[in-house]
C-alpha cells in the first residue's frame, strides 16, 4: 500500500533549518506581570539561535519593535541574523500559532491550521492571523500557504521525518477542537496532510498545569529515528507517577515502522514548582528545541536539570546541548520548546 501523498514529508525537527519564529512578549499579554523576566528569557534564546541560524521576531507594533530591536542591540547580537515582523498577537506561543512546514516534492510549503487557543480557553484571534499575516508580508518568499479548517497546534505532534507521528489522544481528539470529526477522521487528515505513514497515539500522559490537553513536546520526542526521550517520574507519592509511568509502558510498547522498539530515555520531571496562586507549573525537560548543530534544554533552578543535560547530550553527540533557564516562562504553563517555532532550510533567506 503506498502514502496517500508521497510528495509530501514533515521534516524532524532535526533537520537543516533556515531559522526560528519567536513572538516577543509585550504589555498587552498575560506577561505583563513578569515582563521584565521573561524578555530575559527570549534574550538568551535570541543568542543561541543567531549563533546557528537565523531568528525571525514578530513584534505586536512598531513601538514594540523599537523596544526588541534595542534590547537585542544591548545583547550585542547581529542585526544580520535577525528579521522582523509587526504583526499583532494575543500571545507568544509560537509553537502553536506559527506554520507548520512540509515538504512537498523537496520544497517548502506552509500549513496555516486554525488556532482556537486550545480549546477555546484563551485569547486567539490575533494569534490564528499572524502566519497569514507574515506569508502576506513577503517574510517567507514565493513559497506557498495552504490554509485548512482543521484546528492543529504545532505542540500536539511531533515527526521523525520519515512518516512516524506522535501525538496524545487526549490533545487532538479533545471536543473543543475538531468536534466534527472522529479520532480515525483526524488521523486521516493527518495523512494526508502531513504525508503521515503511522501515527503513534499516546492514551496517557499528562501533566498538572499543563492548559494544552496533554502536548506531546511537554511529554515524549524523538531524538532520532530509534530514541524517544520522555517525561517520567520516579517518586510514588508525586501526583505525576501513575500517569507518567503508564506512559512509559505504552511508549514501551509502540514499534518503529521496522519492528523494532524504541530506546527510551527517561527525563525526570523537576520538584514541584508552584505560582504565587498555589497552583502546579507544568515543568518538561521534553520540552527541548533542536536547532542546526545544537539543542536547548529548559532549565528550572533544580538538581535534575543537569541531569536532563547529561542524558539529552548521549542523544544528541554531535550538537552541543545548552540549557536555557525557563523558569520565568513556565509561570504561563508553557516553556521553551512552545516558545518557538523553528524553519526548515529555504524558508528564509539571509538578508
Amino acid at each position: 500500500m503506498t502514502k496517500s501523498m508521497p510528495s509530501r514529508i514533515l521534516p524532524a525537527e532535526w533537520a537543516p533549518q533556515s531559522g526560528v519564529i519567536l513572538t516577543w512578549p509585550h504589555a498587552q499579554s498575560d506577561w505583563a506581570a513578569n515582563l521584565e523576566a521573561v524578555e530575559q528569557v527570549y534574550l538568551e534564546l535570541a543568542q543561541a539561535i543567531c549563533s546557528r541560524e537565523l531568528l525571525l521576531v514578530v513584534c505586536n507594533d512598531f513601538d514594540h519593535q523599537q523596544h526588541v530591536q534595542q534590547r537585542l542591540n544591548a545583547a550585542s547580537i547581529a542585526p544580520s541574523r535577525i528579521q522582523f515582523a509587526r504583526q499583532a498577537s494575543n500571545d507568544s506561543w509560537a509553537r502553536d500559532h506559527g506554520p507548520i512546514t512540509i515538504l512537498e516534492n523537496g520544497q517548502p510549503y506552509l500549513l496555516d491550521f486554525q488556532f482556537n487557543g486550545w480549546g477555546g480557553k484563551y485569547p486567539h484571534d490575533l494569534d490564528n492571523r499572524i502566519t497569514a499575516g507574515l506569508h502576506a508580508a513577503g517574510l517567507f518568499g514565493a513559497t506557498p500557504l495552504e490554509t485548512l479548517e482543521l484546528v492543529l497546534e504545532g505542540g500536539s505532534i511531533d515527526s521523525d521525518g520519515e512518516g512516524t507521528l506522535l501525538t496524545t489522544r487526549a490533545c487532538l481528539g479533545h471536543p473543543d477542537r475538531n468536534p466534527q470529526h472522529s479520532i480515525t477522521e483526524i488521523e486521516q487528515q493527518l495523512k494526508e496532510i502531513l504525508g503521515i505513514e503511522h501515527v503513534l497515539w499516546l492514551e496517557h500522559g499528562r501533566l498538572a498545569g499543563d492548559d494544552t490537553d496533554s502536548h506531546i513536546d511537554m511529554l515524549a520526542r524523538f531524538c532520532d529515528l530509534q530514541t524517544i526521550a520522555h517525561s517520567a517520574c520516579t517518586d510514588p507519592s508525586d501526583e505525576h507517577f501513575v500517569e507518567l509511568s503508564a506512559m512509559q509502558h505504552e511508549l514501551a510498547a509502540m514499534r518503529r515502522p521496522d519492528g523494532q522498539a524504541y530506546h527510551l530515555v527517561a527525563l525526570p520531571i523537576p520538584r514541584a514548582i508552584y505560582n504565587k496562586q498555589g497552583e502546579r507549573l507544568p515543568a518538561s525537560y521534553a520540552n527541548f528545541l533542536i536547532i542546526n548543530d545544537a539543542v536547548l534544554v529548559p532549565q528550572y533552578g533544580d538538581a535534575v536539570d543537569a541531569l536532563a543535560l547529561d542524558r539529552l547530550t548521549a542523544c544528541f553527540p554531535e550538537r552541543e546541548v545548552m540549557g536555557i533557564n525557563c523558569r520565568a516562562v513556565i509561570e504561563q504553563f508553557g516553556s521553551l520548546h512552545c516558545l518557538t517555532m523553528q524553519l526548515p532550510e529555504g524558508l528564509l533567506n539571509q538578508t
